[in-house]
């Protein structure tokens, strides 16, 4: 699994110009699912999220979790982490999982982070989505 992890103020996604998910502080994340991950990445990559330090604390050191300051999630699937890119001009997506096992590794991802998350967000698995942020740093991080 590969996230892109976003400190953002506010963050919204929609498809056919209607919201879908939204969120007002914590993170957006863009979730890419590989042809070799199972639930254990899942488990794993769902724990460290909710358990990045990123966020400041009173003295303005990256020292809370989202849990720490009450944040939200907004997690979108986004197979394209998995685009190759070194032969040729058009990407391949060989590495990214089958829709139908990616979409179930997508919904036990949330669904795990909405264990300890109160607001966990989402797009839709496989639409053409549109993505508003505002980055909060800028801070963006990669988990893999």
């Amino acid at each position: 699994m590969k996230l892109v992890v976003q400190r953002v103020t506010k963050a919204s996604v929609s498809v056919d110009g209607k919201v879908v998910g939204t969120i007002n502080g914590g993170f957006l994340v863009l979730l890419g699912v590989g042809a070799e991950d199972s639930e254990a990445e899942c488990e794993r990559l769902s724990q460290k999220l909710i358990n990045l330090r990123i966020f400041a604390d009173e003295n303005g050191k990256t020292n809370l979790s989202i849990k720490d300051v009450n944040g939200e999630l907004l997690i979108i699937s986004q197979f394209t982490l998995y685009a190759d890119c070194r032969k040729g001009n058009r990407p391949s997506f060989v590495q990214a999982k089958e829709p139908i096992e990616a979409e179930r590794l997508y919904e036990r991802f949330c669904e795990l982070c909405a264990r300890e998350i109160p607001v966990v967000q989402k797009g839709i698995f496989g639409a053409d989505m549109s993505v508003e942020l505002t980055n909060d740093g800028p801070f963006t991080v990669i988990l893999e």
